[in-house]
């Protein structure tokens, strides 16, 4: 946002004291087809709509406006897939080219504005073509991850209705390849709302067969197809439907509208992560996660940045040292993952010797997010790099940071375990379940006064009801996180986990991210998780379970001795803190958060259903064994 990057302190104070003028000023930055009037309209949708008259066309703002203006052969993607070997730079004026044939493929075939379009895809570069064609025509999409079951991808079918589905024949994963196309035609079978077509990425390491009448191959459509130009599409009209999951079972449908979406994203690349035109971004994350959405595809290219599209893993393509080879080759400035990733790489390489022979020397800063990340891992992660380790929190429903460090505003000190100020735009306030505002440093539910800022959701897809009853009806008047925490009296937001992970001990309101970060600093810890677990006498009492870092071969009683004399001595005998459990691994989703609303239920001896989100099934049934005491 040039004109506003002078201190955060001056930023925030200035969006306090005009927001209106603020996201004005920061909507410039936007090529806009007619720009709007002025940026809030109150009284309109659930708090309020953002830059409601405006009509413009995010693929125009990510492509065609750099080509128009001599950028075209600045390169756009830089696709990397050491599962396949492959890599292919790919600039903006031959992506723009791939997207207007696909667009065209997909108009051919009766998708228009406002229609859904499904994309079930891999990360190859095909996935964010198929991304800027639906938003090229004023289509909504919905990413669903590569390698869902066939009942999550049905369901999801039936909720958005889609007019085409866009997919390939398969992914890959390291050592085995995923067929997309059985589960994808068995989703289709089980859906009752039925695709009238589907295009289909055909790749070498497994080709598909193809449904006739309903399936076509993808390279052959946008072969025959012309060129579609851009859809002038308003700017509260959805870009995308992206699933997450709902405490009924029922996945809920966040809603991204496209104005405010262009407008907050743009603005974040330069005040959040200090990158401007022609820098590279390597974002670790997939298309099916709200961060590959905003900052794998459509923030960096409307910030006419050059994105790393990443096909593989942390550790396993082959080693931990891939994410550093990464950022050497292709002269990465900012490279933003998740905590379980950097904890993967120092548990397989505590010492950090990886790092070597990788010139490192672009490389300005690390950005952290998905769940807060620990302080002993974003220790590590300094020394490691002498490099900034900046944790940052934000969610799928908010669609950008809510809280950072700002390196495009000046930068502040950081204080590891917290994860920043707020950003301008997000007012975060403590809150007592009678939703009263609380002193700064107490600990409460963490809350954002309405109205969100652009780029906010502002309803679920066909459900109003359920996202003012999700969000807004607990503490009227603000947005309710479910994430526990506080403010600290400099403003820095300390998030200690989700609401159902303050457990109750004797009376007593304890944080299991808390304990997390006393177990994380103990030297052999790589990473950890802490769930309460019902007692008779306390109510709760707090269980941990740890895995170990690569190479360390003491006995593990003893080192479970010691941890739980670390949290007596950091928390005190009040967390009653004596069951610790080491494992092999721990359950995650495929975008690296731990399942412990999962390890609680097993805990617990209670069903638990095997999340669609899980990245190894097989790690359940370990850790059931091991709480029996059957390993």
């Amino acid at each position: 946002m040039d004109g506003l990057t002078v201190g955060y302190d001056a930023a925030r104070a200035a969006w306090a004291a005009d927001p209106e003028g603020w996201w004005m000023e920061a909507a410039r930055g936007i090529d806009w087809f007619k720009p709007p009037s002025k940026a809030f309209f109150p009284g309109q949708g659930a708090y309020g709509l953002w830059f409601a008259d405006g009509e413009l066309n995010t693929c125009y703002n990510a492509l065609d406006r750099h080509v128009a203006r001599g950028h075209g052969g600045r390169v756009a993607l830089a696709y990397d897939s050491p599962v396949t070997g492959t890599r292919r730079d790919i600039t903006y004026a031959e992506l723009l080219h791939e997207v207007e044939r696909l667009a065209g493929a997909m108009a051919a075939r009766g998708v228009g504005r406002g229609d859904r379009v499904v994309i079930y895809m891999p990360m190859v570069p095909e996935a964010a073509m198929a991304m800027l064609a639906c938003a090229r025509l004023g289509a909504i999409h919905s990413v669903v991850f590569g390698g869902f079951a066939a009942p999550e991808l049905a369901a999801r079918i039936d909720d958005a209705q889609p007019r085409l589905v866009l997919a390939a024949s398969c992914g890959i994963e390291p050592g085995r390849i995923v067929p997309y196309k059985p589960l994808l035609d068995a989703a289709i079978e089980q859906a009752t709302h039925k695709p009238a077509h589907c295009l289909i990425l055909q790749r070498d390491q497994q080709r598909a067969e193809l449904v006739p009448g309903r399936d076509e191959d993808w390279r052959e459509a946008v072969a025959a197809a012309a060129p579609h130009p851009c859809v002038p599409v308003a700017a509260t009209d959805p870009l995308y439907i992206l699933y997450t999951s709902g405490t009924t079972g029922k996945p809920k449908g966040i809603v991204r509208e496209n104005g405010g979406h262009a407008v907050a994203l743009h603005a974040s690349i330069g005040n959040m992560y200090g990158l401007r035109a022609g820098d590279v971004m390597f974002t670790a994350s997939d298309v099916g996660w709200v961060v590959g959405h905003c900052y794998i595809v459509y923030g960096p290219l409307m910030a006419g940045l050059t994105s790393v599209f990443f096909e593989g893993k942390p550790v396993g393509t082959p080693d931990a040292s891939t994410y550093w080879r990464i950022c050497a080759e292709h002269g990465v400035k900012v490279m933003f993952t998740a905590p379980t990733a950097m904890r993967a790489i120092k548990k397989d390489d505590p010492e950090g010797r990886l790092t070597a022979g990788h010139d490192l020397s672009k490389l300005e800063a690390l950005f952290l997010a998905g769940e807060r990340c620990d302080p002993d891992t974003v220790l590590w992660a300094e020394k490691l790099l002498d490099r900034p380790v900046i944790d940052h929190w934000w969610q799928t429903e908010t669609g950008w940071p809510i809280t950072g460090a700002f390196r495009g505003l000046g930068m502040f000190p950081l204080r590891p375990g917290s994860g920043g100020r707020a950003a301008p735009g997000f007012d975060v306030v403590a809150l007592d379940e009678g939703g009263h505002e609380l002193p700064r440093g107490t600990m409460g539910q963490l809350a954002l006064r309405l109205p969100l800022p652009p780029g906010a959701l502002n309803t679920l897809w066909r459900t109003p009801e359920r996202f003012h009853q999700s969000y807004l009806a607990h503490f009227p008047g603000y947005y309710d996180t479910s994430d526990a925490g506080m403010v600290d009296q400099d403003g820095y937001v300390w998030v200690m986990g989700r609401t159902d992970d303050v457990i109750n001990v004797a009376g007593h309101r304890l944080s299991t991210g808390e304990m997390e970060e006393v177990l994380s600093g103990h030297r052999d810890v790589a990473e950890c998780a802490v769930i309460g677990r019902s007692d008779a006498v306390k109510g709760q009492l707090p269980m941990g379970l740890v895995v170990l870092k690569a190479g360390v071969n003491r006995p593990e009683a003893l080192v479970a001795s010691e941890l739980v004399s670390r949290v007596r001595e950091h928390i005190g005998p009040v967390a009653a803190f004596r069951e610790v459990h080491i494992v092999a691994r721990l359950p995650k989703t495929r975008s690296g958060k731990i399942l412990r609303a999962t390890i609680r239920k097993i805990a617990e001896c209670e069903p638990f259903p095997v999340p669609a989100t899980i990245d190894d099934p097989a790690i359940l049934d370990e850790i059931a064994a091991k709480l029996r005491g059957e390993d």
